[in-house]
C-alpha cells in the first residue's frame, strides 16, 4: 500500500543450529502512525525489529522503504535509511556531555577533522525547541536521570534526522509521571510525521498509545489490528493462547513476627566520594507480608539489596534477620537464611554456559545436606532429581536437565532461578526486579509463586520498577529517592500517581 512506510516481507530468522526465531512474518507500518508489537519472551518481535534495523541479517524475506526494496545490514545502514532504534539498556557515556554523547559516531567536522561542536550545538537548539526538551547540553549524562537520559537517547536519533523510532520497553524504569511525559513526546513526534515502533510489555500503555497493535507469538505475526474496542484480556490471550489470570488472588493474611529489620542503615557509594547510596535507611519485614520497594532506578534500591546479601559493607546502622544481626556476616552465610533472586539473572543468578542440573545445584550444595550422598560427597543423581522436580513443579520448558542455561528463553530461566530459591526453604525471600523483561505468561507464574511464599508465612522483599507489580502483589509498599526511604503506604490506602510523585523527590515523609 502506498501508505506503507515499512513493509517486511516472508521474514526468516534461524539462529544456529535449529532455531527458527521468524517464521515468514510479514508486517506493514503505516507513516506517522504508532505501532505497538507485543508478544512473549521468545515470540520474536525484539528479533523482528533488530532485523529491520540492521542488527540481525535475515535469512529469507525482503524489505521496502517507502515502496523501495533496502538491504539493511548494519545499524549504520538502517540511520541512513532513516531507522533508529532506543534500546531497553541505553548506549550512553556517563562521563561525556549531552552534546558530546549526541554527536559521538556522527560527528561535525571541518576539513582538517577538527570537531565543529558549534554547528552541532545549533543545529540541536532547534530539536530541543520544537520537541520543548529543557536538558542542558553542557552536563555530563551520568547526573542526568533515566527519564533524561532515554529523552537524549531520542534525541540522537532526531539529530540524524530519523523518521521511524524503534523503542523497546521505554518506561520499563521510569514513574508514572515520566512515562506520562514520554507519551506526550511520542504524540509530538507522531504529529511532526515520526513513526513508533513500541515494544513493551505493558498493556495499558500498549492500549493508551497506539493506533496500531501486532501481536506475535512463537515466531509468527497471530494479527494485526487497529487499537479499537480491545483490552487487556483480548491483547494477552492472543499473546498466551490461552486465558491468563492479570490479577493475582491474593487473600488477607496476619503478619507474623518480624523476620528482617533495617535500622538506621547507611551504605557508602564506591563511585562518588562522601556521597551515601543508602543513607539511614530503617524498614521492617514481617513474616507472611511482602514489602514492596518502590523507586527510579538509581535512587538506592540496589544498592540496599547488595548490602542485604553483604555484596556491599555497611558504614552505620545494622541488619536483622530473625532478631540477630548479620551485618558483619559473609554472604556465605547469609545465603543460608536468605532467598535470593537477582535482578540481572544472567550475570549474577545464573551461569548461562553451564546446565539447569548445575545451576539448581547453587547454593544448595553448601546450604543443606539433601545432595549429599553416603560419602559426604555431592550426589549427582540427588542434583539431577532436584532438578528434575524443579522442572516439572515450576514448569520449565526444557529439553533435560542437561540443557545449558542460556538456551531457554528469559522466562523458562527466571523459573529455574525461583524454584532453586524456593527450594531452599528459607524464611526471606529478596526478590530484585523479578519479572523484568519477561512476558505477560511468565509474569502470571512467578507472580502467583511469590503470593504463595507469602502465604506458607515468609517474609518477602520485593524491589520493582512496575507500580502496577507492586500495587497488585505488595501487602505495603516503601518508596526510595536519593538513598533514603520517603514514604510509607498500603496500596489500598494511595495512588499510583502519590507513589510517583515520592519516586521523583516531589513530596516525602520519612528521614526528613
Amino acid at each position: 500500500m502506498e501508505n506503507n512506510v515499512v513493509e517486511m516481507r516472508d521474514i526468516v530468522k534461524i539462529f544456529p543450529p535449529d532455531n527458527v526465531a521468524l517464521k515468514r512474518v510479514s508486517l506493514s507500518i503505516k507513516k506517522g502512525e504508532i505501532h505497538s508489537i507485543i508478544g512473549e519472551n521468545g515470540a520474536g518481535k525484539s528479533t523482528l525489529m533488530k532485523v529491520l534495523y540492521g542488527l540481525e541479517k535475515a535469512n529469507q524475506g525482503e524489505i521496502f522503504l517507502g515502496g523501495v526494496h533496502k538491504q539493511i545490514s548494519t545499524p549504520k545502514e538502517a540511520v541512513d535509511c532513516g531507522i533508529g532504534m532506543v534500546h531497553q539498556e541505553f548506549m550512553l557515556v556517563g562521563v561525556y556531555t549531552v552534546l558530546e554523547n549526541i554527536v559521538l559516531g556522527d560527528e561535525p567536522c571541518n576539513a582538517l577533522g577538527m570537531l565543529k561542536l558549534d554547528a552541532a550545538r545549533d543545529k540541536l537548539k532547534n530539536i530541543l525547541e520544537q520537541f520543548h526538551f529543557d536538558f542542558p547540553l553542557d552536563e555530563q549524562v551520568q547526573n542526568l536521570s533515566v527519564a533524561a537520559q532515554q529523552k537524549i537517547e531520542i534525541v540522537k536519533l532526531l539529530y540524524r534526522n530519523v523518521d521511524i523510532l524503534i523503542l523497546d520497553e521505554p518506561t520499563a524504569v521510569l514513574a508514572p509521571q515520566e512515562a506520562d511525559e514520554l507519551f506526550k513526546l511520542l504524540e509530538q513526534l507522531k504529529q511532526a510525521g515520526k513513526t513508533i515502533l513500541f515494544i513493551s510489555h505493558k498493556l495499558d500503555e500498549v492500549l493508551r498509545i497506539s493506533d496500531t497493535i501486532t501481536v506475535m507469538r512463537r515466531g509468527e505475526r497471530v494479527w494485526t489490528k487497529p487499537n479499537q474496542g480491545l483490552d487487556k484480556i483480548a491483547l494477552s490471550n492472543a499473546m498466551v493462547g490461552r486465558d491468563v489470570m492479570l490479577t493475582v488472588e491474593k487473600p488477607e493474611t496476619v503478619p507474623g513476627d518480624t523476620v528482617l529489620e533495617f535500622d538506621g542503615v547507611s551504605v557508602k557509594s564506591p563511585l562518588v566520594p562522601g556521597k551515601l547510596d543508602n543513607d539511614r535507611v530503617s524498614f521492617s519485614v514481617r513474616a507472611g507480608e511482602i514489602l514492596g520497594v518502590a523507586g527510579v532506578e538509581g535512587n538506592g534500591q540496589y544498592e540496599m539489596v547488595q548490602a542485604l546479601i553483604g555484596a556491599l559493607p555497611i558504614c552505620a546502622g545494622n541488619i536483622r534477620l530473625m532478631g540477630r544481626d548479620i551485618s558483619k556476616d559473609a554472604i556465605r552465610e547469609r545465603r543460608r537464611q536468605i532467598s535470593y533472586i537477582s535482578q540481572d539473572r544472567k550475570r549474577s543468578g545464573s551461569s548461562q554456559t553451564d546446565t539447569l542440573t548445575d545451576n539448581v545445584t547453587m547454593t544448595h550444595h553448601y546450604v543443606s545436606g539433601r545432595l549429599k550422598g553416603k560419602l559426604g560427597l555431592l550426589s549427582v543423581r540427588k542434583m539431577r532429581k532436584l532438578c528434575d522436580e524443579i522442572i516439572e513443579n515450576y514448569q520449565v520448558k526444557c529439553k533435560n536437565s542437561s540443557t545449558r542455561m542460556m538456551e531457554l528463553s528469559g522466562g523458562n530461566q527466571q523459573k529455574v532461578i525461583i524454584g532453586r530459591e524456593i527450594e531452599l526453604g528459607c524464611r526471606l525471600l529478596v526478590a530484585d526486579q523479578p519479572v523484568r523483561g519477561l512476558d505477560v505468561g511468565s509474569i502470571e507464574y512467578i507472580h502467583k509463586k511469590i503470593v504463595e511464599e507469602r502465604n506458607k508465612g515468609v517474609a518477602v522483599l520485593l524491589v520493582s520498577a512496575d507500580l502496577d507489580e507492586l500495587f497488585s502483589l505488595s501487602d505495603r509498599i516503601v518508596v526510595f529517592h536519593n538513598g533514603r526511604l520517603v514514604a510509607q503506604r498500603r496500596p489500598d490506602e494511595t495512588t499510583r500517581e502519590e507513589i510517583g510523585e515520592f519516586m521523583l523527590g516531589a513530596r516525602s515523609e520519612l528521614n526528613d
